[in-house]
């Protein structure tokens, strides 16, 4: 009997029997519990989805909306058998804000650029996805084995650094407010527990916006937050929609991202594989395309380029719920955010401190994700190859190192990715060379 493309979901109670998941991708719980780990998956992934805009100046609120639109497209494109959610990704970051040229405050006035580059992105990580539905995966591992991708991983966090930085030290109040910023995220997650700690970004930021209005608005030491958008917001409205520009440039600097993507997804897949105790790898290809296609749509109407969320897997491992129609609720969820430009208007209140706070935390997190790999993977750095990959990788990324070739300009993120696949390879040619 041919399997069909959908599964047929069979229902089940909640019930931990000890003998693998609780409830498998093909399983699903009584709808409000369906409903209730939906919403849960949203609060995971708000967090980063949310913060990941406002440093790149992109509407919050329409990178809700997109992550909820990817999620479906992705849900569909895997024949809902893989659980995951799509939310925005931070490996455009750096690139985006170089290419658009962004100040760090308000919105970008050049996003249009970016957009296009994130469209040409999507479009290569789609053509990933085809080529590996065709031969597989083993290209990829070989040519992004872990001691590069954990180089260009901490790349992007460490490249990203002195934007955090200077984007706290305009005056002494907003350089001691972030340093309150970091201590507020880093007690949440040592002092917590459960889902608190998993939420440490979120929870951290909100205890440092209540402490920002009682010194500004309350005691008047700083800028106090203006709530006058807020009130004057509608409760449910459109997303403003952005035009994309293409500027052969920032295309050409944006597009090799989907490689980061590629080697990203295929990570989390192979988690959710080891967690479900289900073989996920013939839906790589297919799971690639549809975050392609995702990515590709987010830019085209001025949202952020999206990924499948490491957070939202921590959910999974914690309550045993695969279910794959949890992710379709969480994705409905968030497009109702998505039409409400008062949770939008709440957002952009959130002062440049303490963002510049939470920036310091997120982007040290990123280059440490870099390190984390090279342990997990146990990378051997007694290893000349990899010692040299790996040391000028993170210079050449933490330096900003740029080549031009006459109008075309290579950024550090970028030449440090470029840099680390072919270093690698050319590297790679003496065959007695362990891994």
């Amino acid at each position: 009997m041919k399997e069909s493309y959908f599964p047929q979901w069979r229902l089940r109670q909640s019930t931990n029997d000890g003998q693998g998941p609780v409830i498998a991708t093909d399983e699903r719980l009584p709808w409000p519990q369906t409903i209730a780990m939906g919403l849960q998956h949203v609060v995971a992934m708000f967090g980063a989805t949310v913060l990941a805009p406002l440093l790149m100046g992109f509407d919050p609120n329409l990178a809700i909306f997109m992550s909820g639109i990817g999620t479906l497209l992705f849900f569909v494109f895997v024949g809902g058998r893989v659980p995951s959610y799509l939310g925005s990704s931070f490996a455009f970051i750096g690139l985006v804000i170089m290419v658009s040229g962004y100040g760090g405050q308000g919105p970008n006035a050049n996003m249009g650029v970016a957009l296009g580059g994130i469209i040409a992105c999507g479009a290569v990580y789609t053509l990933i996805g085809l080529l590996v539905s065709a031969v597989g995966t083993n290209w990829i591992e070989k040519l992004m084995p872990p001691v590069v991708t954990g180089a260009v991983v901490a790349v992007i966090g460490l490249n990203l650094a002195p934007i955090a930085v200077k984007g706290v030290m305009g005056n002494n109040f907003d350089a001691w407010m972030a340093l309150l910023t970091i201590l507020c995220v880093g007690g949440v997650a040592v002092f917590t527990r459960g889902m608190a700690q998993r939420l440490l970004i979120l929870i951290g930021l909100m205890l440092a916006y209540v402490f920002y209005a009682v010194l500004t608005n309350g005691m008047g030491l700083g800028k106090p937050i203006d709530f006058t958008s807020v009130a004057n917001a509608a409760w449910f409205g459109v997303p403003h929609f952005v035009s994309p520009v293409f500027r052969a440039d920032a295309m050409a600097l944006l597009a090799p991202v989907a490689v980061i993507l590629a080697a990203e997804n295929l990570g989390h897949i192979k988690a959710v594989s080891a967690m479900t105790g289900q073989n996920l790898d013939r839906y790589m290809g297919r799971a690639f395309v549809g975050d392609g296609v995702a990515t590709m749509l987010s830019g085209s109407v001025g949202g952020t380029g999206v990924t499948t969320y490491a957070e939202n897997i921590g959910v999974m491992a914690v309550t045993k719920i695969y279910s794959t129609l949890v992710f379709v609720v969480a994705a409905v969820v968030a497009l109702v955010l998505g039409f409400s430009p008062k949770f939008g208007a709440v957002i952009q209140t959130i002062p440049g401190a303490v963002l510049g706070g939470v920036s310091i935390v997120v982007f040290g997190l990123i280059a440490v994700a870099g390190a984390r790999i090279w342990v997990e993977n146990k990378v051997d750095f007694a290893n000349n190859r990899n010692l040299i990959v790996a040391a000028v990788t993170l210079v050449l990324g933490a330096g900003d190192f740029t080549l031009k070739l006459g109008q075309f300009a290579l950024g550090g993120i970028g030449t440090a990715t470029f840099g680390a696949i072919l270093l690698h390879a050319l590297l790679s040619m003496r065959k007695d060379a362990s891994a």
